[in-house]
């Protein structure tokens, strides 16, 4: 009693279970989506470190970037990110995100207690004013694993990220041999997940 099927994605996953996925977040992927395709790119992602196995939310957003409608809430240009030992003032870590929302070019900057969250709250401040609604997007957890550490500090690093709205719960993963990168993936991901699934909550609600 309770118990319930899930659909696992991995790179053993055949056409079905895509097909179920996407069925099952409201993704209408008409006769011309190539599946073929996305499980292609899935398993080359898999093989550079991602997992998507506790990371549906990402899978969710790889189907909808190759939907021919898909318009993507920001689009990254660059980002910085930096961490300093002053003396007298000790660690210091800074961001700097610039991207496009709307065709509007937003750059700003923050700090933060280290670099992942200076460029999450640099991301956020850019990202405000347009979707005010990631206020309520936190932070549940945050796992890094090092995939291949016989390489040391060059290794493959995985990170995930747990993200709430306080209503629903999704993951998202990254992965790069730069830990930063690994963590933007996610970070960027999580953000532009929770913007849509809010937005197809509205739209069913109305």
């Amino acid at each position: 009693v309770g118990n319930r099927s899930r659909v696992v994605v991995s790179e053993l996953s055949g056409r079905g279970n895509l097909l179920s996925k996407a069925e099952e977040y409201g993704l209408d992927l008409d006769k011309k989506f190539d599946i073929a395709s996305a499980l292609k790119d899935l398993k080359s992602m898999e093989a550079q470190g991602f997992s998507f196995e506790a990371a549906e939310a990402s899978v969710v957003m790889m189907l909808r970037r190759r939907q021919p409608d898909y318009q993507p809430p920001f689009e990254l240009i660059d980002f910085t990110a930096s961490v300093e030992h002053r003396q007298g003032r000790g660690m210091i870590a800074e961001a700097t995100v610039k991207v496009r929302v709307n065709g509007e070019i937003i750059h700003t900057a923050a700090d933060g207690n280290g670099p992942v969250n200076a460029l999450d709250r640099a991301l956020r401040k850019a990202l405000r004013p347009f979707y005010p609604e990631i206020d309520h997007f936190h932070l549940k957890d945050y796992k890094v694993r090092i995939l291949d550490g016989n390489h040391g500090t060059m290794a493959t690093t995985r990170v995930l990220i747990d993200t709430s709205n306080g209503v629903s719960q999704w993951s998202t993963v990254g992965a790069s041999t730069n830990i930063i990168e690994a963590s933007w993936f996610a970070l960027a991901d999580s953000i532009e997940y929770g913007i849509w699934e809010l937005s197809r909550r509205q739209q069913h609600e109305g």
